[in-house]
């Protein structure tokens, strides 16, 4: 059986159709099936891995997405582990530092064991003292206190006296009328007030301590000519009278303002002072600024007098 032909007016057309009918294969009938199965089977192919691609795109999609997905995660447990780290290290400046509070806060607590020790101690000090102070004035409480208190103050004046005599007997105080002529100063009668019986007091440079004469001049006028064997006997007898001075201060237990000095000039006006201030603590009125030796030799006689125990 023939294919039934076309017939065709245009040349053209025909010529484009004898060019296609040369390319195009001529099947026979008989393989036209087996030829048709053939391209059904590799269209079912084309479309099974076709499907096969779209599949595969979506499966490396949702791949790709929890790829994606994983990546954030992993992004947000990087974030977590430096919070975490950053954490740890404030907890660990937390803990140090509560170390060093609770080693502060036991060095604290022990300062207060001690001090609260020390309370206690001298709380029972205290007591005791009370103790011993209610007693004493139940010991001096009415006449027969006051009598036990004048007898010790009398007792305290004798021992004053004793010390005070030998300071005197120390640092003798003497009227020097020549070279070679010295009296002691109890030889001249004086007045309970301090002053001297006559109208002026003994002068001071016929007094001596310890054989020394005491002159400010070569402190207040110091010169190249100035006698240095005379400076050093006045420096020693200054330094006596200082020496003499604080002895009985002590003695009588009265507290003295001239006692640091560096100057000469300075020193021996504080001694005056000092001794002004010992002469008015037992009633006693000095005989000036100028008479050093005087007023030592006034002071250590009345303390030595029976006057002064009825003070």
């Amino acid at each position: 059986m023939e294919p039934d032909r076309i017939l065709s007016s245009d040349p053209s057309t025909s010529k484009s159709k004898s060019i296609e009918s040369e390319k195009a294969e001529i099947i026979e009938w008989e393989d036209y099936e087996h030829e048709a199965a053939r391209l059904w089977s590799l269209s079912s192919a084309l479309n099974e891995s076709k499907q096969k691609k779209q599949n595969f795109e979506q499966k490396l999609r949702s791949l790709i997405q929890v790829k994606e997905e994983a990546l954030s995660r992993l992004n947000e447990l990087e974030d977590m582990k430096e919070r975490v780290e950053a954490r740890k290290l404030v907890i660990e400046r937390i803990k140090g530092q509560s170390k060093v509070a609770a080693d502060n806060s036991t060095k604290e607590e022990e300062g207060l064991s001690s001090e609260v020790r020390s309370l206690l101690v001298a709380g029972t000090a205290l007591s005791v003292a009370s103790k011993q102070l209610q007693e004493s004035r139940r010991s001096l409480a009415g006449e027969r206190g006051y009598v036990r208190l004048t007898k010790l103050q009398k007792k305290l004046r004798l021992r004053q006296q004793y010390m005070i005599s030998q300071v005197s007997l120390l640092y003798p105080i003497k009227i020097s009328a020549g070279p070679s002529e010295e009296q002691e100063l109890e030889s001249f009668p004086s007045s309970s007030t301090g002053n001297y019986v006559g109208s002026k007091p003994v002068n001071q440079g016929s007094l001596t301590i310890l054989g020394l004469h005491l002159t400010m001049a070569p402190f207040t006028k110091m010169s190249f000519f100035t006698d240095k064997k005379e400076v050093q006997r006045s420096a020693s007898a200054l330094g006596y009278v200082a020496h003499a001075v604080s002895l009985i201060a002590y003695y009588l237990e009265a507290p003295l303002q001239g006692q640091d000095t560096t100057r000469a000039a300075y020193a021996v006006f504080l001694l005056n002072k000092d001794l002004e201030q010992l002469l008015n603590y037992i009633g006693v009125r000095s005989l000036g600024p100028r008479h050093v030796l005087a007023n030592l030799k006034e002071l250590t006689r009345t303390i030595q007098s029976a006057e002064f125990l009825d003070t």
